[in-house]
Order: structure tokens, then sequence, then C-alpha cells
């Protein structure tokens, strides 16, 4: 049995241990998955592009019909009180809205309070030896739900999804529907074709990353074409470079895909150039993006 850690959390209003914080057997959050979840990485006990965040927050719990909880001003009250609290300087806070608690009917009862629950966590990014390799992927079927576009804490397709890489010591598992690009159980995927960098279009089977609109910047600082679009699976498997994106892994180069080195000639199997240049550009915003 994993020991919980006594770290500060937030539950409905108060502030307590995380190990004694407890939540109604009725949550909808429990009996359903109903609910809705963020995650914002901290640096330097400095949250990084807070704004945008919040906008995705907000855009999640319109499209499952919960009000929103809390104010700007509120949440980063909040998320500077947890963040203060704790050891490390770079973090994530997590955030998680749930309708709230009632009995259970599949209907969304009304005049019901959500619950806000929000904790803090030691950021755990790539280490020095994935940044200079790069990581292995598996590719695989998306199966999950039709509405990737919701930060729904329904994570069981997600969880089924990265337990197929873990099964077999790789760090993501690049998946496809009908034969296109989606994304990663955790991570937005993206290809470099001749120096551009490629992604999926905005659509209800991809969660908006972050890092979607971020990277866009970065490619626009450094002279990286960039363009998204339907990406069929036979060009994620001829890519110069594959990459993922996400909160802890930032970007990060997938220099193996089912096996087999991404790339070719001299730089298969290895980190790619147009990586580079967005790695450091990343670690450039994080120092002017953060509050």
């Amino acid at each position: 049995m994993q020991t919980l850690p006594d770290s500060l959390c937030y539950l409905n209003g108060a502030y307590g241990a995380l190990a004694d914080a407890k939540v109604s057997v009725l949550d909808r959050g429990f009996v359903f998955g109903d609910g809705i979840y963020e995650v914002l990485p901290v640096y330097g006990r400095r949250i990084f592009r807070f704004d945008e965040h919040m906008a995705r927050l907000a855009r999640s719990l319109a499209k499952v019909r919960i009000a929103n909880p809390l104010a700007k001003p509120a949440w980063l009250a909040i998320c500077r009180k947890l963040i203060a609290s704790h050891a490390s300087d770079d973090q994530l806070v997590y955030i998680q809205v749930t309708r709230g608690v009632a009995l259970r009917d599949h209907v969304m009862p009304e005049g019901v309070e959500p619950t806000v629950f929000m904790m803090v966590s030691p950021m755990k990014p790539p280490t020095a030896e994935q940044r200079h390799h790069g990581v292995a992927c598996v590719s695989a079927r998306d199966f999950r739900w039709e509405r990737g576009d919701i930060k729904s804490i329904s994570l069981l397709g997600a969880v089924l999804a990265r337990q197929i890489s873990a099964d077999r010591g790789a760090t993501e598992t690049i998946m496809f529907r009908d034969g296109m690009l989606t994304e990663a159980a955790a991570s937005n995927v993206w290809v470099v074709h001749e120096g551009a960098l490629l992604g999926p279009p905005k659509s209800e089977h991809v969660l908006e990353g972050i890092r979607v609109e971020l990277l866009r910047e970065l490619c626009e600082e450094e002279g990286i074409a960039y363009n998204l679009r339907p990406i069929p699976e036979a060009e994620v498997f001829a890519a110069d470079e594959l990459l993922l994106s996400s909160a802890t892994k930032e970007v990060l180069a997938v220099t193996t895909l089912d096996g087999e080195g991404v790339g070719h000639g001299a730089l298969r199997g290895k980190p790619g150039p147009v990586y580079a240049k967005l790695h450091e550009a990343y670690q450039r915003a994080k120092a002017a993006q953060s509050i």
C-alpha cells in the first residue's frame, strides 16, 4: 500500500493534508467520472501559461455543463498558496472539478454544488538521457471515446492506452483513428516533414493541448513552418522527426516507433534539428511566460 503524502491540498473551500482529504461516495466524479481536470506546470514557483490553462478549464466545464465555481483570481490565489506550501520549486498543480454530490442518476442534477479539489506534486521532467537520446513509443488504434476535446476525469481509455506502452517498456502510445493520427495517451504528437512541424487539426477527437499554440509561437520565432492538418498513419511512420508535447514532457523527441528508428540517414533513431530548436525555445519561453 502506498503511503499518501501529507502535503497541503484544497477541497471545497478548505485547506488540509492530502492524506486526510475525503469526498462522498455519492460524488458524481466517483460514481460516474462526471468531471473535468487541469494540470498546470510550475517552474521556480511560477505558473507557466496560467491564462491558457484557465481558458481550457473553462472550455471543458462549459462542454459538460458545469458552472465554473471560481473566478480566475480565486483560482490563482489557491494555486499560489499550494505552491508556496510545497518543498519543490518545480511542481504540477492538479485541479479537479466534479458535478458534485447527488443520488445516483445518469441525468444531470440541478442545484448541486460542484466539488473542487486541488493539489500539488513535484515536477518529474524527462531525464537528461531521454532528452539526449529521445524515447521509444508504440502505436495503437485509438479506441477511446469520441470527445477527446474534453479534459475529462473519465480516463480509463487513456489508462488502457498508456498501459500498452508501459507493458512494452515504451514512453507513450501514439494512436490512430480511421488511419489518421489523433494523439498519444497523455501527450500531443507532432510530425516533422521537410523541416515543417505538422500536427492534427483541432477536432472532437483531439485535446487542444496548451502546447499546440505555444509551439506555433515558438515555430514562428525560430522560422519553422507550422501547420495543423490531417496526418495519415503512413506519414507518421515516414516522418523525419516525431515529437511529443505535454505539461510534463514539454517537447520531447520520439526516436523509436514500434521498434524501428524514426527518421532517415545519419539522423535515423536520433533527436533531430527541429526538436533541438524547439526544446531550446521552450526553455526560453518558460522564463518569459510564467507568473
